[in-house]
């Protein structure tokens, strides 16, 4: 099945590790060039050495407005266009969240510059470039922890709770110009960044422990999710296959916001 994705031209922002690298990875395995536009320089830089000639690797801290727009004029550049932007990159803030009477607003405006200010950063400039060719497919990792409290931080959870917001106020300009503009929203995936940090309030255990835990928390009896879900999620959605969808933001959770059961007491019970 042709998947749209060939000799398109894409960026990737946080595309050096984690859900980013395997996003790339799969667009070039579809025919995709993919610029990797992260802000740490040693994985970037081997990451595209490993993912070959169609990858190219652009330092990018998307706090940054300026290095936005530098990767965004590099894919132009190098390649004539800008058919995908992928506005992946994210952080959690604390490890163990605090009380939110409690709470850090510099930690949480730390987290939103990168989470949403870097975000709208790479809106503006893919549309800045895709305006003029009419056609444009931009993407936004969100989360699960942006559907339900309670599920993240606090800076985490509400910067994700905007991803699907901005998603939508923007849909309603950039349709006239043909652009389309979606969101991802993944259940918890035990990425090395995921694992590295959670080892440190779950020191014991080891990484293998916590891939388990993680993979254990989900709903969907048989199936986990995994970085190549996400990927596969975001080759549709970048793709002509997805050509009606904008302003959608795709729960990739295995039915887990979708429902809370109650634990209903056996006839007898006492209550």
């Amino acid at each position: 099945m042709n998947s749209g994705l060939e000799g398109k031209v894409a960026v990737i922002t946080g595309g050096a590790s984690g859900l980013g690298k395997a996003t790339a990875r799969e667009f070039i395995q579809q025919g995709a060039k993919v610029i990797i536009a992260d802000i740490n320089t040693q994985l970037g830089s081997q990451a595209a050495e490993e993912l070959g000639p169609q990858a190219h690797f652009v330092q990018c801290d998307v706090v940054i407005e300026s290095q936005v727009a530098e990767a965004v004029d590099f894919a132009v550049a190098q390649h004539g266009k800008l058919d995908i932007m992928y506005n992946n990159a994210g952080i959690v803030g604390p490890s163990i969240p605090p009380s939110i009477a409690d709470l850090n607003l510099d930690e949480f405006d730390r987290v939103m510059r990168v989470n949403v200010r870097g975000a709208m950063a790479g809106i503006k400039h893919a549309v800045r470039v895709m305006v003029p060719m009419n056609s444009g497919s931009i993407l936004c990792t969100a989360s699960i922890s942006g559907l339900m409290g309670g599920l993240g931080p606090h800076p985490y959870s509400v910067s994700k709770f905007t991803l699907p917001g901005i998603v939508k106020s923007v849909a309603s300009e950039v349709c006239q110009h043909g652009i389309r503009i979606n969101c991802i929203s993944p259940f918890a995936i035990p990425t090395s960044g995921v694992v590295d940090q959670m080892a440190t309030f779950y020191p014991g255990p080891g990484r293998d422990w916590i891939e388990k835990m993680v993979h254990g928390l989900g709903a969907l009896r048989g199936a986990k999710c995994e970085e190549i879900d996400i990927a596969q999620a975001a080759v549709f959605l970048a793709s002509d296959e997805a050509k009606y969808i904008s302003g959608h933001n795709m729960v990739v959770d295995g039915g887990f916001t979708s429902f809370k059961q109650l634990n209903l007491p056996m006839p007898g019970q006492i209550v």
